[in-house]
C-alpha cells in the first residue's frame, strides 16, 4: 500500500542567488534573492507564502528573522536545524504541513555569504565537549577519521577518493553556475596540500557564497502552475550521533536507515534512479553514501566511484552540477541537492542535462556525518 504522503506535494518553483562570490550582499540578502527567484519561477509572490522553512548560520532563530526580512507573516514556521541536511528534511515537514492544510504555499530558503565574509569553512556550533581538548580541525578532522577507518577496514585508496573529486569537476566543467570549472586530474588531487591526513585540500568542499530556495504546493495545484511539477515521493531522516566520537561505526552512516525508509515510502529501489545528488562536503562522503544508500555493498564504495564511474559518461550520474566539491558550498549544501535533482527532472539543468530523468535522489548530510536525510523526487510518470 502506498504511503499516504507519497506524491502529495510538488516543487513548483526553485531559485538560486549569489553563487560563488556575492560581494556586498549579506546572507539575508542572498536568501531573499533566492526566495524571490523561486517565487517568480512558480508565478507566485511573497504575499502567497504562508509556510516558511528556513535554516541559516547567522542567527539562532533564522525562520523568524527570515520572515521579518521578507516582510511576510506565515501561519506555519519551521526552523529545525540539522545542519546541511535541514533543507532536505524540510521536504518531509512541508509535505506534511501542506497535506494537513496547515499552509498552502511552503517556501524553503537559505543564504550564506561565507566566502566574502570570512573566506573560511566555519561553524556556528559549540565545540564538541569530549573532542575540543584535542583541538581538532573542525569539521575536517571528523571526516578524516571516517576516511582513515574506511581505508583501514576495506582497503579504500586515496586514488579512489581523488576520483570522486575529479568526477565532480567533470560535471562542473559544463555548468556555468559552478564556481570551479578548470580541469582536474587524479594526480593533481593526490599532490595537493594535505589538510588532515588522508584528506587533502582537493578532497574538501569549496567555500563560497550562495543561496537557494524551493516553493512547494499540494500536488493538484502544481499541475496548473508554470513549471513542470517535481513530486516528493519519499522522505526520511535518521541520526546516530552529534559528535564524531559518539558515532557507532565510522564506516556506516545513518543514511542506511534514512535511505531504506525513503525508498519504502516512495516504492522504489536504488537501481531505478536516473540521477543521484548527494552531499559531498568531502570525497569520503560520496563513497559512504554510495554504500549506505544501496548503490553498492559496504566496503565497495571506493571501487564503485573509481575510474570515472560517477563522472560524465559513467555508470551512474552523481552530483551532476559539480556538487559541493566543485559547484558551490556556502556553509550548508543540502538545498542544492534538491534543486539539481528537480532541475534534472524538469529538463532544465544549467549544466549537463541527463536524458530522460524521471526519478532523482537528493540526500542531505548534517554535522559530522550526524544527520542524514534522504528524499526521492519524481516526475508525473512516477506517480
Amino acid at each position: 500500500m502506498a504511503h499516504e504522503l507519497r506524491g502529495k506535494s510538488a516543487i513548483a518553483g526553485l531559485g538560486v542567488a549569489g553563487l560563488g562570490e556575492a560581494p556586498g550582499w549579506t546572507a539575508w540578502d542572498i536568501m531573499a534573492r533566492a526566495s524571490q527567484a523561486a517565487l517568480d519561477d512558480a508565478g507566485l509572490t511573497l504575499g502567497d507564502v504562508d509556510g516558511l522553512f528556513c535554516a541559516m548560520m547567522e542567527d539562532t532563530m533564522p525562520a523568524l528573522y527570515a520572515a521579518e526580512y521578507l516582510g511576510i507573516r506565515p501561519r506555519y514556521v519551521d526552523g529545525t536545524m540539522t545542519g546541511g541536511s535541514s533543507f532536505v528534511n524540510y521536504l518531509g515537514s512541508a509535505t506534511a504541513a501542506l497535506a494537513a492544510g496547515l499552509c498552502d504555499v511552503a517556501l524553503i530558503c537559505y543564504g550564506s555569504n561565507q566566502r566574502t565574509a570570512s573566506g573560511k569553512l566555519v561553524t556556528a556550533s559549540k565545540p564538541p565537549p569530549y573532542e575540543a581538548p584535542y583541538r581538532p580541525r573542525y569539521p575536517i578532522s571528523a571526516y578524516a577519521m571516517a576516511a582513515a577507518r574506511h581505508m583501514h577496514e576495506f582497503g579504500t585508496t586515496r586514488e579512489q577518493l581523488a576520483d570522486v573529486a575529479v568526477a565532480a569537476r567533470g560535471w562542473a566543467a559544463e555548468n556555468p553556475e559552478a564556481f570551479t570549472r578548470d580541469s582536474l586530474i587524479r594526480e593533481e588531487v593526490l599532490a595537493s596540500r594535505m589538510v588532515n591526513d588522508p584528506l587533502s585540500v582537493r578532497d574538501c568542499c569549496l567555500v563560497t557564497d550562495g543561496g537557494g530556495a524551493l516553493v512547494l504546493v499540494r500536488a493538484e495545484r502544481a499541475r496548473d502552475m508554470p513549471q513542470t511539477p517535481v513530486y516528493v515521493l519519499g522522505s526520511a531522516a535518521a541520526s546516530h550521533h552529534r559528535q564524531i566520537s559518539q558515532m557507532p561505526d565510522f564506516t556506516t552512516t545513518a543514511a542506511k536507515e534514512s535511505g531504506a525508509r525513503a525508498y519504502a515510502m516512495a516504492g522504489v529501489t536504488p537501481d531505478q534512479f536516473d540521477v543521484v545528488e548527494t552531499y559531498d562536503a568531502f570525497t569520503i562522503n560520496t563513497v559512504l553514501f554510495m554504500e549506505d544508500l544501496g548503490f553498492c555493498a559496504k566496503g565497495e564504495g571506493g571501487a564503485f566511484v573509481a575510474d570515472g564511474a560517477i563522472a560524465p559518461g559513467g555508470r551512474l550520474p552523481v552530483n551532476t552540477n559539480g556538487g559541493g566539491l566543485s559547484c558551490t558550498h556556502p556553509g550548508m549544501y543540502g538545498i542544492f541537492t534538491v534543486i539539481e535533482g528537480a532541475r534534472q527532472i524538469q529538463r532544465r539543468a544549467p549544466g549537463v542535462q541527463i536524458e530522460g530523468v524521471d526519478l532523482a535522489l537528493a540526500h542531505g548530510n548534517g554535522g559530522v556525518l550526524s544527520s542524514q536525510v534522504t528524499a526521492v523526487l519524481g516526475s508525473a510518470a512516477t506517480l
